[in-house]
């Protein structure tokens, strides 16, 4: 039970490390995406879009490429999303647009998307059910490693996952490393703190919230592939992502914008939100409690983090900014 339990909270928790990672690298360079949520949709979209395409284009299943069975959503995925962080990159730092005002339009706009696309691939399929039943593209993602049902519940606990969940991991390790230890993440953290200071060190400020912005795009549209291929075992049907962009974003707080504290954060938001399942005889206003803890740990860390006042659990210093040159 206990290993099951766990094991859901990875797959739960999954999307938001995903959505967390992305939404973070965007935030160190100053800027403040509330359009992850639709970024997310997008990336899932695109992705579906892409396995769709590729499976019709099949005369049967025994006939797809593995490998193009995974390649062709994963790049779907990260174009769409990262098309998505340029835009918005365009319309806040080209155009020098309000981040808050921008990002929620982006949200909007790209569930929009989202259905639009999903809806009209439903009707290609001529369904009885609104939805898309990807199951064979589903089952290459799911594919565990060879060795995990040997290994009883450390096996179920550890290995017994899709490769994108061990993807999210070390995309989130590897970038609390180049935050850190790296000169790259040393001048792209002076640029979310002071771009004026940066600028005038000779960084090119433009460049680096450019390149981050459609970077933690792309990585949290990851997030949503990952939720309809693996997850949702390849069925796509609109609306049904729920509110998980957002609770990356609330993520984003919780783990004091470490990446890396992102990754048993997300199990814990995981947690929080599959254990009313296992609560025998719950009622429906007990589960939208348990719904709502992940929301009211995020405050209580906020709370915590404004309190004690350090420098290293606060956001970027220009965080939802715009810059200026001219008044550098």
């Amino acid at each position: 039970m206990i290993a099951t339990i766990i094991q859901r909270a990875v797959m739960q928790g999954t999307p938001l490390l995903f959505g967390s990672t992305g939404e973070i690298l965007t935030e160190k360079s100053g800027h403040l995406n509330l359009g992850i949520p639709g970024i997310m949709y997008v990336g899932a979209i695109s992705g579906v879009a892409g396995a769709f395409l590729y499976e019709q284009s099949v005369p049967s299943a025994d006939m797809l490429n593995p490998f193009l069975v995974v390649f062709i959503p994963l790049l779907c995925c990260l174009a769409g999303a990262a098309l998505m962080g340029l835009l918005y990159c365009f319309l806040t730092v080209t155009l020098r647009a309000n981040q808050n005002v921008t990002g929620l339009a982006l949200t909007t706009f790209g569930i929009g998307i989202g259905n639009f696309f999903g809806g009209s691939l439903i009707k290609l399929v001529d369904s009885d059910v609104p939805s898309i039943s990807l199951s064979t593209t589903s089952v290459i993602f799911k594919t565990q490693l060879p060795f995990a049902d040997k290994l009883g519940w450390f096996g179920d606990v550890f290995f017994s996952y899709g490769f994108l969940v061990y993807v999210a991991i070390v995309v989130a390790l590897v970038s609390s490393y180049i935050l850190n230890r790296t000169r790259t993440g040393l001048h792209l953290r002076a640029v979310g703190e002071s771009p004026e200071t940066a600028d005038a060190a000779g960084i090119n400020v433009t460049k680096y919230k450019y390149l981050t912005t459609c970077i933690g795009s792309a990585v949290a549209g990851l997030g949503g592939l990952y939720y309809v291929m693996d997850y949702a075992n390849g069925v796509w049907s609109n609306n049904g992502f729920g509110d998980r962009g957002w609770l990356s974003i609330a993520l984003v707080i919780f783990s004091v914008w470490r990446p890396s504290v992102s990754i048993l954060g997300s199990i814990l938001f995981g947690f929080l939100y599959v254990i009313p399942t296992y609560i025998p005889n719950i009622t429906v206003s007990v589960k939208k409690l348990f719904e709502m803890l992940p929301y009211l740990v995020t405050i209580i860390v906020l709370v915590i983090t404004s309190i004690r006042d350090k420098k290293e659990n606060q956001p970027p210093a220009s965080l939802g900014l715009a810059y200026f040159r001219e008044e550098r």
